[in-house]
């Protein structure tokens, strides 16, 4: 028969969160020792007149941003709870329109948001149109769609944060996809289900300047009123029911914490815009979801805490985090540019009972 120490020889690092919930000066101190700074800089409205976000720097943050996303949503299964939302384009600019879904009624109540995909219909460009720009470049002939929140203030301002940015060829047509998970997460917070959700996207040229190609402006997408609804823009909603998968470690929305409560993960929800030292320096994104580990564990018979006096009292613990990108202004030599980072051990994944850094046997566990 096997020792039984042998079943407390897995260990794990302490992570980001591990016993108190992540606070404003955590985030600080991770961004400073990532840019090596001493302390936030200070920039002023006009540092940030003629700053514009780069294709390839936007590129980069959405890259980092899907992977976040899809680390945060491996391994769970799709539930039953697939909604599609119809939408409609408000035109504004020739290449920028603002896309509106009615919101309310939408998300089921004790689910979790797994994943949101807009659908976008490409209308095939005439042959006639086509065969004038026959001669431009496979690279020439794309256009970058770019997908952005649009959240409109109490003051009547709006703030835009970038959701999800790609390529596509004048060359084809039908339905593209873009992940949107972040916005939806970003309209939840603002707990106004009868608030539209609100996403505007962006058909921009691949590569600016005067000598850039005009052809992005062929890129055209269905809108409501295509006929029999066909090409319509669709909102999916991917959700778990917690009642069926509680075993993902998610508290019970509706029961609040108190002494007697398991180990769960919690939302928690870090609002940027509302800390001083992000002001200009923080681009993206407004805001994310940090999630906090809560609850009690059950600790182990007296008779092993007395064999193993070394293990201190479980604890309710992060032992999965994923990282957070983030776009922040970094100013040089008299010019401020954006750049991307990310920070590692920012949101929660998965919480576990463990004793000093010991996970807990399986058989241990509440």
């Amino acid at each position: 028969m096997r020792p039984l120490w042998l079943c407390w020889a897995l260990w794990v690092l302490p992570l980001a969160g591990s016993g108190t919930a992540l606070t404003g000066e955590q985030l600080l101190g991770s961004l400073l020792q990532q840019l090596q700074l001493s302390e936030a800089p200070v920039l002023d409205r006009a540092d940030m007149e003629e700053l514009v976000i780069p294709a390839h720097v936007r590129a980069q943050y959405v890259t980092l941003l899907q992977r976040s996303h899809g680390d945060r949503s491996r391994g769970k299964r799709f539930s039953q709870s697939f909604r599609e939302v119809a939408g409609r384009f408000l035109a504004s600019e020739a290449s920028t329109h603002l896309l509106v879904f009615g919101m309310e009624q939408r998300l089921p109540p004790n689910s979790e948001l797994v994943q949101a995909v807009l659908r976008l219909f490409q209308e095939p460009v005439p042959k006639a149109t086509l065969h004038s720009h026959r001669r431009l470049s496979p690279r020439s002939a794309r256009a970058r769609v770019t997908v952005e929140w649009l959240r409109v203030r109490d003051d009547g301002s709006n703030r835009t944060s970038l959701i999800d940015s790609r390529l596509v060829s004048v060359h084809e047509s039908g339905w593209k996809v873009f992940d949107v998970t972040e916005a939806v997460n970003f309209w939840q917070q603002l707990n106004r289900p009868r608030q539209p959700l609100l996403l505007q996207v962006s058909v921009q040229r691949e590569h600016p300047g005067p000598l850039a190609s005009g052809t992005h402006k062929l890129v055209r997408f269905a809108s409501q009123g295509a006929p029999a609804g066909l090409g319509e823009p669709q909102l999916e909603l991917h959700t778990l029911d917690l009642g069926d998968y509680g075993a993902q470690g998610d508290c019970d929305p509706e029961a609040p914490v108190t002494e007697g409560t398991r180990c769960c993960r919690q939302e928690m929800y870090i609002d940027l815009q509302g800390m001083k030292w992000a002001d200009n320096w923080v681009l993206e994104p407004p805001g994310f979801l940090a999630y906090e580990c809560v609850g009690t564990c059950q600790q182990p018979p007296e008779a092993l805490a007395f064999k193993w006096p070394f293990l201190g009292p479980r604890q309710c613990i992060a032992s999965e985090t994923a990282s957070l990108p983030m776009i922040v202004s970094i100013k040089e030599g008299g010019r401020t540019r954006p750049q991307v980072v990310s920070l590692p051990n920012m949101r929660v994944q998965k919480c576990s009972c463990a004793s000093d850094g010991a996970l807990v046997p399986r058989g241990l566990q509440p």
